[in-house]
């Protein structure tokens, strides 16, 4: 969650969006064949709901709160529209999406291109701020190690470098062994609103 909170509301948070009539930007889309499907995949997603604690219209700084109580204050920068519609109060919302689907290659069969697409989504001038954005890199690597023990797997880029890691479910070690050539696709998505603080009566 302090990922993409960092990563994503402090770039996206108040873009505009509207219930309709959204315009797609695409960068680095790629037109290759259609993927087989994959050996696993696992996902994890959810909502959260953030408060306005404080905004700066002139500087465009703007604190939010989390649920937990914790803050991040970033600056809106010049592609956020409709700053001026934000208050202290309103409430961000925003949905987040990740997950990383496994295919591991049959024998003989070659690494696939590996690509990077991003996307986001946004509406017209007027509405109140929100969007959409989302990423998705394939990466091909190879298993040069299993240690079942601490549930890790080494695995070697086509680039040369290695890196340990520790699935989210180590049960999938034993789908996989030593030499297993495999392509990781990773996909990032998170949708954000903001809405009005209800009026006190």
């Amino acid at each position: 969650m302090k990922r993409i909170m960092i990563g994503v509301l402090a770039g996206m948070l108040l873009l505009p969006m509207a219930t309709g009539g959204w315009a797609a930007d695409t960068a680095g889309k790629t037109h290759a064949k259609k993927a087989a499907p994959a050996s696993w995949k696992t996902t994890v997603q959810g909502e959260e709901t953030a408060t306005v604690e404080a905004i700066d219209q002139k500087t465009r700084m703007v604190t939010l709160k989390g649920p937990q109580g914790n803050t991040l204050t970033f600056k809106a920068g010049d592609q956020v529209r409709n700053l001026a519609q934000v208050k202290v109060g309103d409430l961000v919302k925003f949905a987040y999406y990740d997950s990383v689907a496994v295919r591991v290659l049959k024998k003989g069969e070659a690494f696939p291109a590996q690509s990077e697409s991003e996307a986001m989504a946004r509406a017209k001038k007027g509405a109140m701020p929100g969007g959409v954005v989302g990423n998705q890199t394939s990466v091909n690597a190879t298993i040069t190690a299993i240690d079942k023990k601490a549930k890790t797997a080494t695995l070697k880029g086509e680039d040369g470098n290695s890196v340990t890691v520790t699935p989210l479910f180590p049960k999938n070690l034993d789908k996989v062994k030593v030499g297993d050539r495999m392509v990781l696709t990773f996909t990032e998505a998170v949708a954000i609103s903001v809405e009005k603080a209800e009026m006190k009566k």
